[in-house]
């Protein structure tokens, strides 16, 4: 990060010190269990399109029949590639995302950063003996991994991007750009990319003072307002909603979790559009979520979980299903074609494509149930298209 914008990044952090030293007690949790409708537990199908679905998920997103050039956006949801120090994978964390290498295509690949890559600060938030508190960390070298498996940037805002506290927070800047990779979702942090000669904004929003606010839509809009000033498209990244097995459904009102607001899905998503916004990439519920368009704009309500080494997230039934979304628009932000293949953790949190295609059998699902008129179409192959009139 530039100097001018590392100090800015500083007062603002420490303007919420305080309000983070209370927050500190927040964790995801083991994302609720495996409740829920029992269609979508492991092995159950339930509208899950079965083996006609794409094999390895590195199918180029539909070109619109306009012809316009385009770029790819790719995005995950919530990545975890193990904790530090004795839960980490075999190896020292290389071939981690090898299985799903092939899916991580696209100009743009983006991922949410489910938590610091630093040393051990003394600062982590649920102290030497913790209780129904739960933090992550990798060495700062993990890096490497995420460059290799073809991410160019990632998220930090999210519920444990503070986890061993502003130094944590700082060193993980410092790692990812060690490695060549951008960072975004620090107050007022405006991550512009040169992808193809279109300039991409991209903003993450969160529920917690070390990310620009999910729950203050005005600042919200004057955030994405900014971006649009400094970019052809925007591209929205936002960890919203409350977590747990049970809560694939997106309905109107704002969620809450543990006495925690955690935003109004909708409301939010289509102020951000409204102010300017492309794309709206959801995560932090860890399941999936439908999706919807919006003036023409594709909102992701939640893409799940992607990876949660050393057994970091819950992967029994849908808590292990994720997806890769890749999403092409043109230069003025058009909608051009995408596609959304499945992904699954397995035991010990290391992603791969699923070939059985649960995910997207429950996001074609969640489409018909909680977006009507306004649900994206996928077909078995997970190909994207927007409803008529959308």
């Amino acid at each position: 990060m530039p100097g001018p914008r590392r100090a800015v990044l500083g007062r603002r952090l420490a303007a919420f010190a305080a309000l983070v030293a209370v927050l500190f007690v927040a964790g995801c949790g083991d994302a609720g269990g495996s409740g829920g409708d029992p269609r979508w537990q492991t092995g159950q199908g339930g509208g899950s399109t079965g083996s006609a679905g794409p094999a390895t998920g590195d199918q180029p997103a539909a070109p619109d029949a306009s012809k316009e050039p385009s770029i790819s956006l790719t995005a995950t949801g919530d990545v975890i590639m193990g904790n530090a120090p004795d839960r980490l994978p075999p190896n020292g964390g290389k071939g981690f995302f090898d299985d799903v290498k092939s899916a991580l295509k696209g100009d743009l690949v983006m991922g949410n950063l489910e938590e610091p890559l630093t040393d051990d600060t003394g600062a982590g938030k649920c102290g030497p003996e913790p209780k129904n508190c739960y933090q992550f960390r990798a060495p700062p070298g993990y890096a490497a991994h995420l460059r290799s498996a073809g991410f160019q940037l990632l998220n930090q805002a999210n519920n444990h991007g503070y986890d061993y506290g502003r130094q944590g927070y700082e060193n993980t800047q410092s790692a990812l750009e060690a490695h060549g990779l951008k960072h975004t979702g620090a107050p007022g942090e405006i991550t512009v990319v040169d992808v193809k000669g279109i300039k991409v904004a991209v903003v993450g929003f969160s529920s917690y003072p070390w990310s620009n606010s999910l729950v203050d839509l005005n600042a919200a809009k004057q955030v994405v307002e900014m971006a649009k000033e400094q970019a052809q498209i925007v591209v929205v990244q936002v960890h919203m909603g409350a977590e747990g097995a049970d809560k694939t459904r997106v309905k109107p009102g704002t969620e809450m979790f543990f006495g925690e607001n955690r935003g109004d899905p909708i409301r939010f998503s289509r102020t951000v559009i409204d102010a300017g916004a492309d794309l709206v990439i959801g995560h932090g519920p860890h399941v999936l979520r439908g999706m919807e368009f919006y003036k023409g704009r594709l909102i992701a309500y939640s893409l799940g979980n992607f990876a949660g080494g050393g057994k970091s997230l819950n992967s029994s039934g849908r808590l292990g299903w994720g997806g890769v979304l890749k999403v092409s628009l043109t230069a003025d932000g058009k909608f051009a074609g995408g596609t959304f293949t499945s992904t699954v953790m397995n035991g010990v949190g290391r992603p791969s494509v699923d070939r059985q295609n649960r995910g997207l059998g429950l996001v074609r699902d969640l489409n018909r149930s909680d977006f009507p008129d306004t649900g994206a179409k996928l077909d078995g192959t997970g190909k994207i298209t927007a409803p008529a009139g959308g």
